[in-house]
């Protein structure tokens, strides 16, 4: 620890000191050197957007490129994380999709958190790992201009799986600068990517693709092969505005998923170790979207095309002491869709009013979504195999009345209608269904002054369960009969908020919210059945804060903390529940060519079990990155885990079996956090 804080005070002084210096010598007025290397830089930070009298809700926000492009990224992921209270980890491979953590939900793989690339959904239901799967690795973040987020189930336009939140990445129609940018560092990483932009045909042509290498710090390597590319034309024809966007992602990985505590204590394995060196998996996504968009109407279409395998092992030998527990998980599916909302005023009685009306239909059709008992990766044993089509249909209506110069209220009702067909290997798990949900939704802000705004929101939201739970009789292991689930699992929730705004370089927010779901039921893919949760609810308050010291400094801080339990009398607590949540940074960027930033990240302890007689530990991480522009060049260099914290991922408790022992062990299993890790980067700007 001593080396690594020492590293640490030197980085920090070698950059931020020279630097604050060079700026109180010069008052940031262009130097020779600027004049010399053509430098003109100018950031705009999304977080300082003013948002006084078009937000719906204290907790609604939007998040610029300077916002991201400045912090280290460890993985495409930790996009999220620039949402306050949200926390992105991993505890498998790195072409697995990433856990996360929001308003005091383990979202697992996306329940409960909706994400859309431009309005076309990423999440995945009915998916082979668990259900609302949320992938973001095909994402190029150099190409993502703004983040937008909403909390809570307050509003008509997003449906399934926003019962925490949700938000929409939309990327740039061009380019500033086309760049080509090459990383390198330790453990085996090499990343390559290049993006460019040019005038086709009076519309934009923007291109981008990336490609990646990695082994990662573990025992086992991840021996990461990631290829992603990223097309857009866009066009303004005036009176309206055309969007083409198309994506191709393939990766192969290895995986070192969590471990037993018992095999790193007694020497068995190294605690970058694995238990199963047969572990990794494989993703293709291709998506293609068609967006119009007019003054009043927006309209778009979509198809993607999806195959998925992956190897687990997380109780090792506890069910099949010979062959071992590894299983496979496979997913291949076509997804269909749409989106269409039209909106315009009117004045009743001198109040004036914003209508929308919008729907979206969504059809995936799942040719193969299994579970197979898997050996050194070869399947011996088949618990499901299944074709599933699953038809989404949603509605809504939205009133924004303008009561007075400061208030405005806002209502609206949305209608959602699933139905499905799963077509089981085990005919006693075939069955079609259908249902339909109503979300009413409320929103009101009231204007204190200029610099103040008030909210409070109210709305009912849901996530959809896997079908393959609405439609199961029997386990398909044992042949016992075993409880369905519904289609649909409501959930209600409401906020109180205050947004300030007393200068155009500071805003802060802070809001309290509550939430409560019906029941956490949910279908569980490592197992091939249903498990039924308690209803659950959750009380908290959130807090975000930016402010733009000058035209060179800024600094933004994000902390929440939920209570969350089940609606029990005893043994309530929910496992993986994250209590408090603490994001901090500042960020420097001269006329001299030099940005750095310096930011932080903890998450707090979690019950593990329903009487929390066992918890978690808290991680805290440090991450800093800086990048000096030359002319058309950039050198980048990050750290990550500054201070060489040896914190967790993610942890569990649960049964498990190492090989040679007698017995099932109850066991802390956990992934480790990356080590300090050093990563360069150079980019020539064209």
């Amino acid at each position: 620890m001593p080396k690594v804080k020492c590293i640490f005070y030197y980085s920090a002084a070698f950059f931020f000191v020279p630097a604050i210096s060079w700026a109180q010598d010069n008052d940031f007025q262009n130097s020779e050197f600027d004049q010399a290397n053509n430098i003109d830089r100018v950031v705009t930070y999304g977080r300082a957007e003013q948002l006084i009298g078009t937000a719906e809700s204290a907790s609604d926000g939007v998040v610029g490129y300077d916002d991201f492009t400045t912090r280290p990224l460890l993985r495409v992921g930790e996009l999220v994380e620039v949402i306050p209270g949200m926390v992105a980890t991993q505890h498998s491979g790195s072409g697995k999709a990433n856990q996360y953590f929001l308003r005091g939900f383990n979202l697992d793989h996306g329940t409960d958190f909706l994400s859309t690339l431009e309005g076309m959904p990423i999440n995945l239901p009915t998916h082979g790992h668990g259900q609302g799967y949320l992938d973001l690795n095909f994402i190029i973040p150099e190409i993502i201009e703004t983040v937008e987020y909403r909390k809570g189930p307050y509003s008509s336009e997003v449906g399934d799986f926003s019962s925490a939140g949700s938000t929409t990445f939309n990327v740039y129609d061009s380019l500033d600068e086309n760049f080509t940018e090459i990383n390198i560092g330790q453990y085996g990483y090499y990343r390559i990517v290049s993006a460019g932009s040019a005038e086709i045909s009076d519309g934009n042509l923007l291109f981008a693709a990336e490609g990646q290498l990695n082994d990662g710090p573990w025992v086992l390597d991840d021996d990461l092969k990631k290829y992603n590319a990223m097309l857009k034309y866009s066009r303004d024809h005036g009176f309206m505005k055309s969007e083409l966007l198309a994506t191709a992602y393939h990766s192969t990985w290895n995986a070192t998923d969590q471990i037993a505590s018992r095999a790193v204590t007694s020497g068995l394995i190294d605690e970058r170790g694995n238990l199963d060196d047969d572990l990794g998996g494989e993703t293709t996504r291709m998506t293609l979207s068609a967006k119009v968009e007019t003054e009043n109407l927006k309209t778009q279409i979509y198809g993607q095309y999806y195959d998925f395998n992956l190897f687990s092992n997380f109780t090792y030998f506890l069910e099949n002491p010979i062959r071992g527990d590894e299983f496979e998980q496979v997913d291949n599916r076509s997804v269909w869709g749409g989106n269409i909302s039209y909106s315009d005023e009117l004045t009743l009685d001198d109040i004036d009013v914003v209508w929308t009306l919008g729907g979206s239909l969504r059809y995936d059709n799942i040719s193969e979504v299994g579970l197979h008992k898997t050996e050194s990766r070869i399947r011996f044993q088949t618990i499901r195999d299944d074709e599933v089509d699953e038809l989404a249909l949603g509605t809504y209506a939205d009133l924004k009345f303008y009561l007075s110069e400061n208030l405005r209220i806002t209502t609206g009702l949305r209608a959602d209608r699933y139905s499905y067909s799963v077509d089981a290997i085990r005919a006693a798990n075939s069955g079609t269904g259908n249902d339909i949900v109503l979300s009413p939704k409320f929103a009101a802000a009231y204007r204190l002054s200029e610099q103040a705004e008030v909210y409070a929101n109210y709305g009912h939201g849901f996530h959809s369960n896997d079908v393959r739970g609405a439609a199961i009789t029997v386990d398909p292991v044992s042949g016992d009969p075993v409880p369905n689930v519904p289609i649909i699992a409501k959930s209600r929730g409401g906020e109180l908020g205050i947004r300030f705004e007393p200068t155009a370089d500071i805003n802060f927010t802070v809001s309290g919210f509550w939430l409560e779901l019906d029941s956490e039921l949910v279908f569980v893919g490592d197992a091939g059945t249903t498990e039924v949760n308690d209803g659950s609810i959750r009380y908290g308050v959130e807090m975000a804060a930016f402010w733009q010291a000058n035209e060179w400094l800024a600094f933004d801080v994000t902390a929440a903390t939920t209570d969350a339990k089940f609606n029990l009398d005893n043994d309530n607590y929910i496992p993986g529940s994250v209590g408090a949540v603490l994001g901090a940074g500042t960020t420097l960027t001269l006329d001299n060519g030099l940005t750095a930033s310096l930011r932080l990240r903890h998450f707090g302890s979690a019950p593990l079990i329903e009487d929390n007689s066992v918890r978690s530990v808290s991680t805290t991480l440090v991450n800093f990155g800086a990048a000096y522009d030359i002319s058309n060049y950039t050198i980048e260099f990050n750290i990550f885990n500054l201070l060489g914290t040896n914190d967790r991922d993610i942890t569990y408790i649960y049964e498990s079996q190492l090989q040679g022992e007698a017995n099932a062990v109850s066991d802390i299993h956990y992934h480790p956090v990356e080590p300090f890790t050093v990563r360069l980067g150079f980019k020539i700007k064209y």
